[in-house]
């Protein structure tokens, strides 16, 4: 896979609604209906972090539910690559982006949403192809100012604002030009998903499916 088709790809993905939920799950005999309420409330791209032992577990869970569209975040390493798409990953996210990394999944044909915090690295993804990029970590590196003032010399490339992003501050960042959608994990909050809330899980998709872009 190209990375030209991978940011194809991510642009269509990242489309499907304003925010792409970011999960870690501890227990993936949750993941299914984790999955389920989430994709019932509008939100149907899910990012399952390979932050827990439970991640590959949850990732499998959830790529048999219908409608939903089932990815791996915090890719690493090659084998991180490798094991997600196993598992039946459709896309992969990572919080920088190395050469090992993309080339791993430009091989593996996973594409591949990689990570940036400055001018420079989104620059350098751009000369490789990738036009759709995660601007991570979002608040810590200034929020919606700082991805507006990326985006005024290098309006080519979007991105995907992730990292400290919240009900609250998601409408900033969907105001830009350059963001094509959000990624959170406040729809899928811990203490909701260990009480079986699933009906407050996709209440809170809804309200985040519901933002304008």
């Amino acid at each position: 896979m190209t990375p030209e088709q991978a940011s194809d790809l991510n642009r269509d993905l990242c489309l499907l609604a304003p925010v792409v939920p970011v999960l870690v799950l501890d227990d993936a005999s949750l993941a299914a209906d984790l999955a389920r309420a989430l994709v019932a409330g509008g939100l149907p791209a899910l990012e399952v972090t390979l932050r827990t032992p439970a991640a590959l577990d949850a990732i499998r869970e959830m790529a048999a539910i219908p409608g939903g569209v089932v990815g791996a975040g915090t890719l690493l390493t090659p084998k991180d690559v490798e094991n997600a798409k196993a598992a039946g990953a459709k896309f992969g996210v990572s919080p920088g982006a190395t050469d090992l990394i993309l080339d791993a999944c430009e091989a593996n044909d996973l594409p591949l949403l990689p990570g940036v915090a400055t001018a420079s690295e989104a620059m350098r993804l751009l000369e490789r192809g990738y036009t759709v990029q995660k601007f991570f970590p979002a608040e810590a590196n200034g929020g919606a100012a700082a991805l507006k003032a990326i985006g005024a010399p290098i309006p080519q490339v979007k991105f995907c604002p992730t990292g400290g992003v919240t009900l609250k501050n998601a409408p900033d960042y969907l105001a830009l030009s350059n963001t094509l959608c959000v990624g959170g994990s406040w729809v899928a909050p811990k203490d909701l998903m260990a009480a079986g809330d699933w009906a407050g899980i996709e209440a809170l998709a809804r309200e985040a499916a519901g933002l304008k872009r």
